[in-house]
């Protein structure tokens, strides 16, 4: 799925460089734009070092936020222009960032870097902390979850660490019961079904709120609901984003591992945790988000952890 190309400060991605397999036509021409574009660029660039100036590309899948004026607006007064890249989904924000089409983003919890990581042997790292938010379960039928009928259905995303997330929130909301009592990996093939009240249907996070009318209720990520004009603090159901248990779902500010001590992106990090930009924050997830301040070294220990469990089931 492309990236969003939105109005504003909000920038769509460079597209990748694409090869001439064509004969040259006008080649002093080209030469001559080309000559004057590297002069122009290279003025810009100039000018920007001189000011003290640095642009930081970072990506989201929430752009719209209105916490990302105040998080724009602080940064350049400390000299950081920060362009904001939206993604529409959560599959492309990690692969640009590894090919360094962006320079940061922020977007995924420690669960889901690690098991993308694992999954195409890469190294991205995490330079600060956010928030956790809950995950919760919305009903467009039901207004409490004794109303859930049996034989219902519950769409959940299909990506895995929201998935196992998700089924864990059914599990304590008493619709699903799992296998051993679930983990952080569980899938719907672990689900009890003699034991468990609803079925479960994966679906893309995106079309999680698209679903509620054809289901009796849907696991929604926070964003998402956001987007879609559910109200979190109205969800039917939510797992605790302060319970320790929910440390692999910690958010992060990620990094590629080259650049986790690159001085401009720890203040970009340090800028969010503002106060100004944290009530902003706390206000758009409405008050349900727990902020969250942990050292880079206590998250890349997580980090490491999730990795290894999820390799050892793997192998």
């Amino acid at each position: 799925m492309a990236e969003q190309n939105t109005s504003g400060d909000v920038t769509a991605l460079p597209e990748r460089p694409k090869r001439n397999r064509g004969l040259p036509v006008g080649i002093a021409v080209v030469v001559v734009v080309a000559i004057a574009a590297v002069i122009v660029f290279t003025t810009r660039g100039s000018d920007d070092a001189a000011a003290g100036r640095t642009t930081v590309r970072i990506g989201t899948t929430e752009a719209g936020a209105a916490y990302w004026t105040t998080f724009r607006d602080l940064a350049a007064q400390e000299n950081i222009d920060l362009q904001v890249v939206s993604f529409s989904d959560y599959t492309q924000a990690n692969p640009a960032l590894s090919q360094s089409r962006i320079d940061l983003n922020l977007f995924q919890h420690l669960l889901f870097l690690a098991n993308y990581n694992v999954a195409n042997n890469d190294t991205l790292t995490p330079i600060a902390s956010t928030y956790v938010v809950p995950l919760s379960l919305y009903s467009r039928k039901h207004s409490a979850v004794a109303e859930f009928p049996a034989g219902g259905t519950v769409a959940i995303p299909n990506d895995p660490t929201n998935q196992a997330r998700a089924l864990l929130v059914l599990q304590k909301a008493g619709l699903v019961t799992l296998k051993g009592g679930g983990n952080v990996l569980s899938t719907p093939a672990e689900i009890d079904k003699g034991r468990s009240k609803v079925t479960v249907t994966p679906v893309d996070a995106a079309q999680t709120v698209a679903s509620l009318p054809s289901v009796d209720g849907s696991i929604v990520n926070n964003n998402f609901a956001l987007n879609g004009g559910l109200d979190p603090s109205k969800a039917l159901f939510a797992d605790n984003p302060a319970d320790p248990a929910a440390e692999p779902y910690i958010n992060a500010i990620v990094a590629r591992a080259a650049d986790k001590d690159n001085p401009v992106y720890a203040k970009v990090a340090q800028i969010y945790k503002d106060p100004r930009v944290a009530e902003k924050v706390r206000a758009e997830a409405k008050n349900t988000s727990v902020l969250v301040d942990r050292k880079p070294a206590d998250l890349t220990a997580i980090l490491t952890r999730l990795s290894g469990t999820i390799r050892s089931t793997r192998s």
